[in-house]
């Protein structure tokens, strides 16, 4: 039997995935007496009837609600959360075939364990009156509905979506707006530069201060982003309430490149030397940002001397004007007061959130989208806020919704209720959401502040929980919860965190103001209980459903030891932290939990945490170890029969898996590291796979198996030596992968491989989005890309190595529909290839070259897209070629250029001339991108003008 039946969210607790197990269990499978069965369609129909009143309840939100009726919902979620762990132990056990026995003894058996929460049930003997007990309990508690009322307000439910394209275009122009291409950004370097003179380079301070949602954050990151290359080193590193300074050193190390677990060893005496060993004789550029404490940054200052003479910068942000006051205390530091929007630049924003650009604001529309911004006060998280509201499944809302929200709203964000209003307006968000996007962003209350959330692994948490909901056993739970966190970007309620190389959603933030509403309702719903190992934050701790343990400081008296005084017999969900490892109980004090994850926590030191123990652990379906320091994985992991995610990723000191693993069939997402050394015989087995990443294809047996996962979506695979028996049966293998969204193939270290077999036989599904080939080549491009190039109507990624490209394997891939990003490498080029246009009309991010420079020239209409160009090209390509840009001009949407320029055979002044060209070229561009031009091999500082490279014996980048 499946446990993950039906669906769990916040408005109506476990009530819809107990309903399924309770029909199923005493109705259908067990056969039940003719007068037990009434009395369960008796259960079932009164429970739906709570079950729909439990959405209506949570439609409005709870200022709105009469106490008694919110009261009430809360006791019936709570009693729902109790019947279902009741029946989940009971199932877990049934599904034990170490634990055999009759349908009727496990019968008595659930109803025994149900008495427990029943205290009204008068004999646990007859089947008919436990039945009939447990509907007098249920039927009391809808009694006490039937007293009170509640509009009637419907559930809209979110369809299915991909995430807004306009939302990146937007972030870019909330950046502008804040000042980057403006009077701020002017006002922000002034600050930065005053003293920058050649007779005084000491150290400057920048606090940049202002309250919640005005942009901080985005100005300092643009500006430290478009200046850090003027600096010999730099850290970005955010600090958020409740800082330790130990982890504020160790971040600011590591962001200095130093890593290792010996960082966590040392005192903050000890990192503080460190620190300025490292800074020693360096320019730097360090951002430190949200500070809240005076006294944590007196601690911080110590680790920067005052005797840097080399132009250093530091740059804080905080909401309060005494922090910055204390950041700035010493001559020759500065204050940089944030202020709101101008009403123009707010009224840009709004607009371009709603319409599109070409239309811009209809008249209808002016006069109450005026009236909407001045309650928004130039805040621009406000302004993205309510305009996303307004603006919700890409489509504008009536004039008449507008004007709703506009008298809903309050006074407006004056100075004296900045924050109240803010909270208020993001409420409104909130509200707006389906039942099912609210519990999903409440869980996110379960991470820290200013953490960076990987989308994967939130979305199988919010699986493990259940938060998930499908209907059609075709479609993947992954792909559900994808459209989900797809739909939170949309709305704003969380910040998308894109990838720099190929442009897509890899992970999200929480802004610090969405997170005190979620925590604030997460504390009042008893959804997420957060702990620090304070006496305050353990105090009243009762029902604990979901627990995060974060932020341990022991200088304010923190414990630090395993948490003894709260109850942990109902946590569902617990994350842990660093540095609060220490805080986590013995994993055998969990009786029902569904989500550990340990991510990222060195837990070889605590001897507490027995992973013998997770043995115990039946109902846990996400166990996160990634990064934990661990060595070997336990057998007893062969127990979780209910397990859908394993993470080992990024453990390399483990060699081999336990044999138990092949018993997990209901596995769905294997991630380990590629340096495992044996993979088990059996993996087939695990035919509930959908993601396995990354294992080592050592053996024929190995890749036979994978044929057996027909529902297999990614697919990470690693040849320490590729034979031809090996390929066919790799080949074959993935023929059987109908659903095959992601395939990642790498070979050892040089030479490349050539693997023509797959470049001949495979036919890739048509569900196929990226395609990675590491270290390996093909002779030709691929057929099932040359064949039908529209067939790949999905593939967004494609890395791959030909040994000869030429016009007509240019023209095939720029025939892809879907292609947006393609990292191309050659041995060799037929001459030089334009790029015409028309081509690659997706495409925003573009590779070229490997061995040989190519030659490449963008012709104007090509890739109109094209945001990232990185290039491996010789410079008589650049002093010949478009008047020395390679056409760069031509590419509209251009922001980051890196072209590295092989010398060999010209003289060192002609190749100083040729990068001085392309320089000038892309200064020239509209956009004025970033770049880098680097010489490969570097020129020598005292090389000659007329010197001319021709041997191999030089190598690296210059400058």
């Amino acid at each position: 039997m499946d446990l993950a039946t039906g669906a769990m969210d916040l408005a109506t607790g476990a009530m819809g995935s107990l309903l399924p197990k309770l029909v199923e269990l005493l109705a259908d499978e067990y056969k039940l007496p003719k007068s037990v069965k009434e009395g369960v369609r008796s259960l079932e129909k009164e429970m739906k009837s709570m079950h729909a009143a439990l959405r209506k309840v949570a439609e409005v939100p709870r200022g709105q609600l009469d106490e008694q009726v919110r009261l009430w919902a809360a006791d019936v979620r709570e009693l729902s959360f109790d019947m279902e762990d009741v029946v989940d132990k009971f199932l877990v056990r049934a599904d034990d075939v170490s634990e055999p026995s009759t349908n009727t003894n496990k019968l008595k058996l659930l109803i025994e364990k149900m008495a427990n929460f029943f205290p009204k049930l008068k004999t646990r003997h007859q089947i008919a009156d436990a039945i009939k007990d447990i509907n007098k309990q249920v039927q009391e508690v809808a009694n006490r509905r039937g007293r009170y009322t509640v509009d009637n307000i419907v559930a809209r439910i979110a369809p299915t979506t991909t995430i807004d394209p306009r939302l990146k275009a937007l972030y870019t122009e909330v950046t502008k707006l804040l000042g980057i291409d403006g009077k701020r950004d002017q006002e922000l370097m002034n600050f930065l530069s005053e003293g920058d003179s050649m007779s005084n380079k000491k150290l400057k301070i920048v606090s940049v201060v202002g309250f919640g949602g005005l942009g901080k954050t985005t100005l300092v990151k643009t500006v430290y982003e478009k200046f850090k290359r003027d600096f010999d080193c730099r850290a970005f590193v955010p600090v958020g309430r409740n800082a330790d300074a130990k982890k504020v050193f160790m971040d600011i190390l590591r962001d200095l490149g130093m890593h290792g677990s010996h960082l966590t060893e040392l005192d903050e005496r000890q990192l503080i030397d460190k620190l300025r060993e490292r800074l020693e004789n360096k320019r730097y550029l360090i951002v430190i940002g949200d500070i809240w404490d005076e006294k944590l940054w007196e601690i911080i200052n110590l680790a920067f001397s005052k005797s840097n003479n080399f132009g250093s910068r530091l740059i804080t942000t905080t909401r309060i004007v005494s922090v910055s006051k204390v950041c700035c205390s010493s001559t020759g530091h500065s204050i940089y007061q944030m202020k709101p929007l101008s009403d123009d630049d707010s009224k840009t924003l709004f607009h371009k959130r709603i319409f599109s650009q070409e239309s811009g604001c209809p008249l209808e529309f002016e006069e109450v989208s005026t009236d909407i911004l001045k309650k928004c006060g130039g805040v621009p998280l406000a302004i993205i806020t309510i305009a996303s509201l307004l603006a919700s499944d890409q489509q504008v809302k009536p004039k008449d919704e507008w004007r709703v929200l506009l008298e809903s709203i309050g006074r407006g964000l004056t100075k004296d209720s900045s924050v109240e209003e803010m909270l208020r307006i993001l409420s409104f968000s909130y509200y707006d959401l389906p039942s099912h996007l609210r519990t999903c962003l409440l869980y996110l209350s379960m991470f820290p502040e200013d953490y960076m959330i990987k989308k994967d692994r939130v979305i199988w948490m919010w699986i493990a929980e259940s938060f998930v909901q499908c209907e059609k056993a075709e479609v993947s739970l992954f792909e559900i919860g994808e459209t989900y966190f797809n739909e939170l970007v949309n709305r704003n309620m969380i910040q998308p965190i894109y990838d720099d190389d190929d442009g897509t959603v890899y992970a999200c933030g929480v802004h610090d103001m969405v997170l005190d509403l979620i925590l604030s309702l997460s504390r009042e719903d008893n959804f997420v209980t957060v702990l620090n190992g304070t006496g305050d934050s353990m105090s009243s701790q009762s029902n604990i459903r979901r627990m995060s343990l974060q932020n341990v400081r022991k200088e304010e008296g923190c414990q630090a030891t395993p948490l003894e005084s709260v109850s942990t017999l109902q946590v569902r969900s617990i994350a842990t932290f660093e540095p609060a490892i220490g805080l986590m109980p013995s994993f055998s004090s969990f009786v029902v939990l569904r989500v550990l994850d340990l991510n990222e926590c060195y837990i070889g030191e605590h001897n507490h945490l027995n992973l013998g123990n997770l043995g115990s652990l039946l109902h846990l379906r996400y166990l996160g170890l990634a990064r934990t320091g661990i060595s070997k994985v336990p057998e007893e992991v062969g127990k979780l029969q209910f397990l859908h995610v394993l993470d080992l990723s990024e453990n390399q000191r483990i060699k081999e898996l336990p044999s138990a693993v092949i018993k997990l069939r209901r596995l769905m997402c294997l991630l380990i590291d590629s340096r495992y050394k044996r993979l088990l015989d059996g993996l087939g087995n695990l035919t509930s796979m959908e993601v396995l990443r990354d294992i080592t294809g050592d053996s024929i047996s190995t890749v036979k198996e994978l044929g057996n996962m027909k529902r297999l979506r990614m697919l990470g695979i690693w040849f320490d030596k590729l034979s031809l028996e090996l390929e066919e049966a790799f080949v074959e293998s993935i023929g059987k992968l109908s659903n095959i969204q992601s395939l990642e193939i790498s070979c050892g270290y040089p030479p490349m491989e050539s693997i023509d077999i797959l470049g001949e036989r495979w036919v890739p599904p048509g569900s196929l989005r990226e395609f990675v080939a590491i270290n390996i080549k093909f002779s030709t491009l691929p057929a099932w890309i040359r064949r039908n190039p529209s067939h790949l109507s999905k593939l967004s990624k494609l890395m791959i190595f030909v040994d000869r490209v030429g016009q007509e394997c240019v023209e095939i891939l720029g025939r892809l529909p879907a292609l947006r990003t393609l990292v191309l490498g050659s041995f060799c080029q037929s001459g030089p290839l334009p790029v015409v246009a028309g081509g690659f009309p997706c495409l925003t991010s573009f590779e070229w070259g490997y061995q040989s420079p190519c030659e490449i020239v963008f012709q104007a209409g090509a890739m109109p897209k094209a945001e990232r160009v990185v290039l491996f090209t010789g410079v008589r390509v650049t002093n010949e070629e478009a008047a020395g840009d390679l056409g760069m001009g031509n590419l509209p949407s251009l922001w980051y250029v890196l072209v590295r320029l092989h010398r060999k055979g010209v003289a060192v002044g002609q190749a100083k001339q040729a990068k001085a060209a392309l320089e000038n070229a892309l200064r020239a561009h509209p956009n004025s991108p970033t770049f880098d031009i680097l010489f490969l091999p570097y020129i020598p500082a005292d090389a000659h003008d007329d010197d001319v490279y021709l041997s191999d014996d030089e190598s690296g980048d210059s400058e």
